[in-house]
């Protein structure tokens, strides 16, 4: 049965501390509303038969969506 992907745990963050970057970043939370519409997309397709291309398309879209969260929270050292 497939379930919702983790972000925290691979963005390495509490629920507490997300959040409170959420609360300060209208930018971020936008983001994090798309991930989880993107992310439900993902699970609905693993779990009604969809083809596996269309799977693969929705997780590589939910992967570019995780990508631009974490570089907000975490930004490339320079």
């Amino acid at each position: 049965m497939p379930v919702p992907h983790d972000l925290l745990a691979d963005l390495h963050i509490t629920a507490d501390a997300f959040q409170a970057l959420i609360d300060k970043d209208p930018a971020l939370h936008k983001l994090h509303k798309e991930y989880n519409g993107k992310d439900k997309e993902v699970v609905a397709a693993e779990g009604n038969g969809t083809a596996d291309e269309a799977v693969n398309r929705l997780r590589k879209e939910r992967l570019l969506i995780k990508d631009k969260i974490e570089r907000i929270i975490h930004p490339p050292k320079s």
